[in-house]
């Protein structure tokens, strides 16, 4: 299918007051309708736009103009650009920057106080790929310097609609994969069989043992007794 020439409603204007051109030559040229061009015959239509002269920037040529005059019939074709633009290689399109719309732009701040609280881990370069944000912004609301920090919500950016859950999970994996590992302390837990092992039951305890500590638990009540006697005899001499 044939494109269409640059600008085509100035060219058909031009193509209507310079050739001979029929209104169905004109509207296939141009990818118009043939009233359209009809109506910009007769003034109605396409009013105060100056007209492009197609054969000046290389679209069309004289002789191709000539033989559509001459041939009702023909159609009229686009001339090739005399410089052939190449065409972009599949997978060599650079990645940019996440674009946010002008909508949500004012919730990125609580997106980050979420994303910064709840996943330590990230980077700053994690969190600008998700939320489409700068550096010193992040640093600002890390730092509590950010101009609104106080009325700041943390907000999950997924329920923003500023990124993907999958997204969210990649750079969350990721961040995880190169977090290392702690550093082992050497202390572990003991096993489950020490831990539940029943307890030793304890010795009985011999007469000879029971009768010692009662000797001593009754020299001990006698000594008691004798000092405060002994106290009470004082306070008597006074």
């Amino acid at each position: 299918m044939q494109e269409a020439p640059l600008m085509p409603k100035a060219t058909a204007v031009w193509l209507v007051e310079n050739t001979a051109l029929s209104f169905d030559q004109v509207a296939e040229f141009c990818k118009l309708h043939p009233l359209e061009v009809k109506a910009i015959a007769d003034g109605d239509a396409a009013q105060g736009i100056k007209g492009l002269d197609p054969i000046q920037t290389g679209q069309l040529t004289r002789e191709e103009i000539d033989r559509g005059v001459s041939d009702p019939e023909h159609k009229l074709q686009l001339s090739r650009p005399k410089v052939g633009i190449p065409e972009p290689k599949p997978g060599t399109k650079k990645k940019g920057p996440r674009y946010t719309p002008v909508s949500r732009r004012q919730d990125r701040p609580n997106a980050i106080l979420w994303l910064l609280r709840n996943h330590p881990e990230l980077k700053d370069a994690q969190i600008m790929r998700l939320v489409g944000t700068t550096k010193s912004t992040i640093a600002g609301i890390r730092d509590r310097t950010h101009w609104n920090a106080a009325s700041l919500t943390p907000l999950d950016p997924v329920t923003l609609g500023l990124c993907s859950q999958i997204d969210l999970d990649f750079e969350v994996q990721r961040a995880s994969k190169e977090k290392p590992a702690p550093a082992d302390s050497g202390v572990t837990l003991l096993p489950a069989s020490v831990t539940t092992a029943p307890q030793a039951p304890s010795e009985p305890e011999t007469p000879a043992a029971a009768k010692a500590k009662d000797d001593l638990d009754t020299a001990a009540v006698f000594a008691k007794l004798k000092q405060l006697g002994g106290g009470k005899s004082e306070d008597k001499d006074e």
